[in-house]
């Protein structure tokens, strides 16, 4: 027993020492950091200097003079009831298990953001400068890097004319076998000095994810596979309108074939015979019921101009019909979720709901009330019911409580949880005129466009500045610039280089989806989509290859040579196509046959019909 007892005692002094050697290891870190950071009585990255708050995000380099030392990251937010919005567990920093998303430095009198966006995650740099812009009345401009080679590019910067943090461009990176980014050598950084002449440097701003993306012919065998597995849950009951959709569904994939028909063109079509019958159908049968409750502006209420016109546009529109609309929910083969998200982020997007988090809440809580309030969400979980979102978050903000839901979406990324053959790609369409949303169509015929391709645009994401750099003012024929003036006259430039190019570069921004995949098939331009995992608008529906050009992010360095290799018959037939296409992309403040409204309204149809799974 004594034994026993001496034992345990011994172990809890030996437990004893060793909590005080870490200690003495800790402590010796600290003083270590505080005597190479440099003098800090000035260092903007002291919290008892400045009452900040310091949220960790990941690895830099701090540096002073001839000592450096590797410490993490530091977001420094200036006041400790901004941190909500700014960063932390629940704002906009975050780290992926990739790269870093982004971190900000606030000095004395200006914020500096600087940004890594991998996977998916770019809105957050828009949104965070958004929210600092309009919290502290600063600009947020688009700043150069000098560099060279792949260190080269653009960052955005936010800051006053005070400010004493600035970006400037960093060395080369040496990078380990098990650190070297895979699919790409294209890494840029930057440094940031602060106003103690202190230095955070060697941030990697772009970092290609490891998981290859899924390329074209992959989402065609995806199609395909979900079509003939039916996905879904089986409903808890059967119902007529589901006996209604099932023999559908027999009769489009014996539809008698069809070569031709006016107004309509095989060419752009995966299957031109299947696509008549089942739009035929769907004029007959399809019955829409759309949910009364929710107040506006986040429910019933539509924005008709911008980049995300387009959820506006379907919404009023579908709630303006009577062909399809029904009163008595039981009569419905589809339920309409009347909400917009850009009303929705517009709306509560404040501090009481400063997360993503807390606009899900929302969405949930009236998910809530329509399966407390109505049988049919219950009946399918939501899988005949359809929503219609163009905001970045969307896909983000009903991936889990809508998940069964047909999401018509242009955040489409496959790579993202947009699951084809279920949802569909909502095309974004800047519309700048609500009286007259389709004005000024066409273009050059293809023997008087003299430029190969055109860009023009905000280096927003991380591909547009590589875009740039490769080939701004490279080749005379090679028209790629930056954002162009937003005056009357350089909105007239934009569409006549438009107009006058072979080729129009349809790049990702901060997200996969782009207004140019619809600007150039107004302007008869070839689009060339270089966006990975983006899925283009009607997949299941449109023969894409047949009129545009897909190009991998990681070849934009050989982009002039693969639009050199087209041959000339082979650019007039993708040419050609696309004014054939062209009528599908187009409002209409009155729909008529085969336009967007009714092509959006067609999809979620045939998605359905082929979604159904029988009792």
């Amino acid at each position: 027993m004594n034994i026993t007892v001496l034992f345990r005692r011994l172990r809890f002094v030996e437990l004893r020492r060793l909590l005080v050697i870490i200690s003495l290891v800790i402590a010796a870190e600290v003083v270590f950091q505080c005597f190479t950071l440099p003098n800090r009585r000035a260092s903007s990255l002291s919290p008892t200097d400045m009452g900040s708050k310091l949220v960790m995000v990941g690895n830099a380099t701090v540096s002073n003079h001839l000592k450096t030392t590797k410490i993490a990251a530091v977001n420094v937010v200036a006041n400790d009831t901004d941190a909500s919005n700014l960063g932390g567990k629940d704002g906009y920093q975050k780290e992926t298990e990739e790269t870093i998303i982004g971190y900000v430095i606030r000095t004395n009198k200006s914020i500096t953001l600087v940004k890594a966006m991998e996977n998916g995650h770019g809105d957050l740099e828009r949104e965070l400068a958004d929210e600092v812009e309009t919290r502290y009345n600063l600009k947020y401009e688009s700043k150069s890097l000098g560099g060279v080679g792949n260190n080269a590019g653009i960052v955005p910067v936010i800051s006053d004319s005070f400010s004493t943090a600035h970006i400037f461009s960093g060395g080369n990176v040496k990078q380990t076998e098990e650190t070297q980014p895979k699919n790409t050598a294209l890494l840029q950084t930057v440094s940031v000095i602060l106003n103690n002449n202190s230095t955070i440097s060697s941030m990697p701003m772009l970092k290609r994810s490891k998981q290859q993306p899924i390329l074209l012919s992959q989402m065609n065998s995806i199609l395909l596979q979900n079509h003939l597995s039916s996905l879904g849950m089986r409903p808890r009951w059967s119902s007529k309108r589901d006996r209604e959709l099932l023999l559908a569904r027999q009769k489009i994939e014996n539809a008698p074939s069809v070569r031709n028909r006016p107004g309509l063109y095989a060419s752009v079509f995966r299957n031109v015979s299947m696509f008549i019958r089942s739009y035929e159908l769907m004029g007959r049968m399809l019955k829409v019921y759309i949910y009364r409750e929710g107040e506006k502006p986040i429910f019933h209420q539509q924005k008709m101009r911008g980049i995300y016109a387009s959820e506006g546009w379907f919404m009023k529109l579908m709630e303006g019909n009577r062909k399809f609309v029904v009163r008595d929910p039981k009569k419905a083969h589809l339920f309409y979720l009347p909400f917009s998200t850009t009303m929705l982020r517009t709306a509560l997007f404040q501090p009481k709901f400063h997360s993503h988090k807390n606009l899900e809440k929302f969405l949930r809580n009236y998910v809530e009330l329509i399966a407390g309030k109505y049988r049919f969400w219950n009946r399918t979980g939501g899988a005949d019911h359809f929503l219609v979102a163009c905001h970045d978050w969307a896909s983000q903000l009903t991936r889990n409580h809508m998940r069964n839901c047909i999401r018509v979406l242009c955040n489409a990324n496959v790579a993202r949880g947009f699951t084809i053959g279920k949802d569909t790609t909502l095309p974004v369409t800047y519309v700048r005129s609500v009286q007259d949303p389709s004005s000024d169509l066409g273009g050059k015929p293809p023997t008087e466009r003299p430029i190969l391709a055109f860009f023009a645009g905000g280096m927003h994401g991380y591909l547009r500045p590589i875009l740039l750099h490769y080939w701004g003012d490279k080749e005379p024929d090679m028209k790629i610039f930056g954002p162009m003036p937003r005056d009357i006259e350089g909105k007239k430039i934009y569409r006549d280089y438009m107009k006058s190019s072979k080729y129009c570069i349809c790049a990702r921004g901060y997200e996969v989806h782009t207004p140019r995949v619809v600007e150039a098939i107004f302007y008869e331009c070839v689009p060339v989509i270089i966006s990975d995992n983006y899925v283009p608008p009607f997949f299941e529906l449109l023969n894409w290859e047949s009129f545009s050009v897909f190009v991998q992010e990681k070849d934009v360095p050989n982009l002039r040579n693969i639009l050199l290799s087209i041959t000339e018959e082979k650019y007039l037939a993708l040419q050609s196509r696309v004014k054939m296409v062209q009528q599908h992309f187009l409002w209409h403040k009155q729909p008529v046959k085969y336009d967007l409204f009714h092509m959006i309204l067609h999809s979620v149809w045939y998605n359905r019909v082929f979604h159904i799974k029988p009792r």
